[in-house]
């Protein structure tokens, strides 16, 4: 993702890759090619952001199974609640995993524009 779009190293890790977040990575063989990383944002909700796929991977049903395994992650870890920050591009591939769009205002990133999306667990 980051060299797709320009960004840098210095900007792919930010205040939110701290000691509490969680990494999940998605290899072939050694190579990485999936990733997301899950941070929680109070006792009930967790983010997950940062969901890339390789270009050359993408169809493959990696994005799927990442923000499974996400949400997998987050119910062992005692959410019940999801929030992710979906590009715009990208809405209809979090609808089709449930999650619902909760405020209609885009977040206007660095890069990307956003629409905040959530998804009850209980």
């Amino acid at each position: 993702m980051a060299k797709q779009h320009g960004i840098t190293l210095r900007r792919e890790f930010d205040d939110k890759d701290a000691p509490e977040t969680k990494y999940i990575v998605l290899t072939d063989e050694e190579f990485p090619v999936a990733t997301c990383r899950i941070n929680p944002i109070d006792a009930m909700s967790a983010l997950i952001g940062r969901i890339v796929v390789l270009p050359e991977y993408r169809g493959k049903e990696l994005g799927r199974r990442v923000v499974n395994e996400a949400e997998a992650w987050i119910r062992d870890l005692g959410f019940s609640h999801i929030v992710v920050n979906s590009r715009e591009t990208a809405v209809g591939f979090y609808q089709k995993l449930g999650f619902t769009v909760t405020d209609p205002t885009p977040i206007q990133g660095d890069t990307f524009r956003c629409s905040r999306m959530e998804k009850d667990l209980r």
